[in-house]
């Protein structure tokens, strides 16, 4: 189901917007309903500082938690596509 939704534009801004429609070869209304999506999805992202935040965050606690080399990490996912399934 689709429902209808009126934004108020002043005069300039609607005939930028468009302008802006004409020149992509959309309807004003679908280059709307692109930039909404794109906007909602850009705020579902977490943003720059937050994804910065967590790779620091990680980073800290690496002498806590170790893990091996990037090689012997490998190894391991190699071997374990070659081998048997757990049996239930």
């Amino acid at each position: 189901m689709t429902k209808r939704l009126q934004v108020l534009l002043d005069d300039a801004e609607l005939r930028t917007i468009q302008r802006i429609a004409r020149r992509d070869k959309l309807t004003t209304a679908e280059w709307v309903r692109r930039r909404l999506r794109e906007g909602a999805a850009a705020s579902a992202r977490p943003d720059t500082a937050t994804r910065l935040a967590a790779i620091h965050a990680a980073y800290r606690h690496e002498s806590v938690v170790p893990s091996p080399d990037i090689d012997q990490m490998l190894d391991e996912i190699e071997l374990g596509y070659h081998a048997d399934p757990p049996s239930s």
